[in-house]
């Protein structure tokens, strides 16, 4: 089945401020010294899904910017803006409909655009298993990092430790612990924390719109009525300030856990979200100043 690259990059610019603005925000930051970060998500998702197949998810106020830091590395079409924000269940929700409607049904694989990944050879066979888990089951999965410490601002996944496949089933999600509740997670060893990567078919995910937020799913579906049609640009711009704002995981990935409908894939590849400015000793040594 074919697979398709989705970078959701819709982030406001605040958490790196003063370097970071509204129309600059971190995906289009060079923090590493090597690539700006969206370009960065773009490479390491190459080996998984063709560049032509990449699609980014953005603010409109960014198009022109990822426009020109993206030129050469994906298909400009495939540069989706959002007329406003409304959390990541019309992102994805949005994504899934475009490919659904314009390129044929395949195996999503959608990550952030700003995280930070150390060992890509890893990180692209994680890719790999949860992939394969999607296409072969029919069910929504997500990849979670083996904690290496009580993590307080993260979220967890609890996945059923036993199970003999490498995608395990998800039982529940947390939301940040106290440090206290972190290492109980950590004792445990039935805990991941939470990356925000998803893997699923585009014909799923859109299912379980319909089946769980079915109000959202009425406005998608609108937009992909105008898919290919002259009214395209127009129907999204008056339709998706609308839709409801939610996130994919309170939506979607919560109760669809506890239907049993969720897979985890769990490993380590030197991952991490560089959430503020003092996280910037992950990127770099730090030296007197």
């Amino acid at each position: 089945m074919k697979k398709y690259g989705v970078i959701m990059a819709g982030g406001g610019g605040t958490r790196f401020w003063p370097l970071s603005r509204q129309k600059t925000p971190k995906q289009l930051l060079n923090l590493t010294g090597k690539e700006k970060m969206v370009n960065e998500a773009i490479d390491r998702l190459s080996y998984t899904a063709d560049k032509n197949d990449i699609f980014i998810v953005t603010n409109v106020a960014q198009v022109e910017p990822m426009l020109a830091a993206t030129v050469g590395r994906i298909r400009p079409d495939h540069i989706l803006p959002e007329p406003s924000a409304r959390n990541t269940a019309a992102c994805v929700g949005y994504a899934a409909m475009e490919i659904l409607r314009k390129y044929g049904d395949g195996v999503m694989v959608i990550t952030p655009s700003d995280a930070y990944i150390k060992d890509t050879p890893a990180f692209t066979r994680v890719l790999a298993e949860a992939v394969e888990a999607a296409e072969e089951q029919n069910k929504l999965v997500t990849v979670g990092i083996t904690p290496t410490f009580p993590a307080t601002g993260y979220g967890y996944i609890r996945f059923d430790k036993g199970a003999p496949e490498i995608a395990k089933g998800v039982l529940e999600f947390k939301e940040k612990p106290d440090e206290q509740t972190a290492k109980a997670y950590l004792a445990t060893g039935q805990y991941a924390w939470n990356s925000g990567m998803f893997i699923w078919k585009a014909s799923t995910i859109l299912e379980k719109f319909k089946a769980l937020i079915p109000d959202i799913y009425a406005d998608l579906e609108k937009i992909g009525d105008a898919m290919g049609a002259p009214d395209e640009r127009s129907t999204i711009e008056a339709v998706y300030p609308n839709i409801r704002k939610i996130s994919v995981d309170y939506a979607i990935m919560e109760p669809s856990a506890a239907d049993g409908d969720v897979l985890v894939v769990a490993g380590e590849f030197g991952w991490n979200d560089v959430g503020s400015w003092d996280m910037m000793g992950v990127l770099h040594d730090a030296d007197d100043d």
